[in-house]
C-alpha cells in the first residue's frame, strides 16, 4: 500500500520542491579565478544558496520516506532533516520579502 503525498499548508506538495539554478553569465574558467581571488558575485552567491535549499529539501524528502517506509531506526534523525529544511524554507521565504520589499521601496522613490 502507497501512502499518498499529503499537502503541506496552503501549498501543494509539489510547490515546495527547489530547482538548481546554474550560475548565469559566468563561465568555469572565470568562476573558478574569482573563486581563487577571494572575490564572489553576487549571483554565484545566490545560486549556491539555492543550490544548498534544494540539498536540504531533498535530505528531508528522503528522511521522511525512509521514516515511512521503516527504513530509518531513529525517528529523531528523520523529524530533525524535515525541521531543518522548514527552518531554511522559512528563512529564505524572508529573505525574498526583504528583497522584494527593498526593490518596491528603490522603484518607488522619486529623483
Amino acid at each position: 500500500m502507497i501512502v499518498p503525498a499529503i499537502g503541506i499548508g496552503p501549498l501543494g506538495s509539489g510547490e515546495w520542491n527547489i530547482a538548481k539554478v546554474a550560475s548565469a553569465g559566468t563561465s568555469a574558467t572565470s568562476a573558478s579565478a574569482a573563486g581563487q581571488s577571494g572575490q564572489t558575485s553576487f549571483s554565484g552567491a545566490l545560486s549556491d544558496a539555492i543550490n544548498s535549499l534544494e540539498s536540504t529539501q531533498d535530505s528531508a524528502s528522503t528522511a521522511s520516506q525512509q521514516l515511512a517506509t521503516g527504513q530509518i531506526s531513529d525517528p529523531t534523525e528523520a523529524v530533525t532533516a524535515v525541521e531543518n529544511a522548514s527552518l531554511s524554507m522559512d528563512f529564505a521565504s524572508q529573505i525574498r520579502n526583504q528583497i522584494d520589499t527593498a526593490a518596491t521601496t528603490l522603484f518607488q522613490t522619486q529623483v
